[in-house]
């Protein structure tokens, strides 16, 4: 039975075909001499789309985020072609990160915070030595309090995406839908993002990240290059 090949990220392969090309085509080849306004926003959503099912036919990845970015896609392009009130596009762009927060904050109530999930694994740290030795010092109660406070970090990061993404929206695209300009400013929209809501906001995860660093090592005594996994560590 062959298995699925090798999955290596390519971020600026994934920039320029998830972001760069679609705000291109919005703004410059949406006009009615051109692809014409239905034409543009079809073959400018066809890049992340087709890229997205190519990688998950491909490479069989398949995640929660992956999934939630098409359907982010799908509903910005059903936005414009069913020529929707521009109010359900600032709706859309800051449902999306304020269901992730509300994911985090529910996962709070589970056995396993979400940051459990994304930071503290084993594909990330060295859990076992870090447990064992949080064991040896009697500090798991005081680990898992501030768990508990990175898990609120992370939901109040998606908290602010989600503001920025309903104030970028409302700022930026005021045009009717369904037409050149509303695919321009949508475009626009596609690339102010990323400076001003997705760099931001990737700095708190790192700030967050720093934190649970800086929590395991105040309370276990170990290094960075003790704390990462085997796989990491020289």
């Amino acid at each position: 039975m062959n298995s699925s090949p090798t999955y290596k990220s390519r971020p600026m392969v994934d920039l320029l075909v998830s972001i760069a090309l679609p705000a291109f085509i919005l703004m410059k080849l949406s006009g009615e001499n051109e692809l014409g306004p239905s034409g543009g926003l079809i073959v400018a959503l066809a890049f992340p789309i087709g890229w997205g099912l190519f990688e998950l036919i491909k490479y069989r990845k398949f995640n929660f985020i992956a999934l939630l970015g098409l359907v982010n896609v799908l509903l910005t392009g059903g936005i414009g072609l069913l020529e929707l009130d521009n109010k359900w596009l600032a709706i859309k762009e800051a449902a999306v990160p304020a269901v992730i927060g509300v994911a985090v904050l529910v996962s709070t109530f589970t056995s396993s915070p979400l940051v459990k999930t994304l930071l503290f694994n084993p594909s990330i740290m060295d859990v076992e030595t870090i447990i064992q030795r949080l064991q040896q010092r009697k500090s798991i109660v005081a680990f898992e309090s501030r768990l508990m406070t990175a898990t609120y970090l992370i939901a109040c990061s998606f908290a602010f995406s989600a503001t920025m993404n309903y104030i970028l929206a409302k700022w930026i695209v005021t045009s009717p839908a369904g037409t050149a300009a509303f695919n321009a400013e949508l475009g626009q929209l596609t690339l102010y993002s990323y400076p001003m809501i997705a760099l931001p906001s990737t700095a708190m995860l790192l700030g967050v990240f720093y934190y649970l660093w800086r929590t395991i090592h105040d309370l276990t005594g170990l290094e960075l290059d003790q704390v990462l996994a085997k796989k990491f560590q020289k």
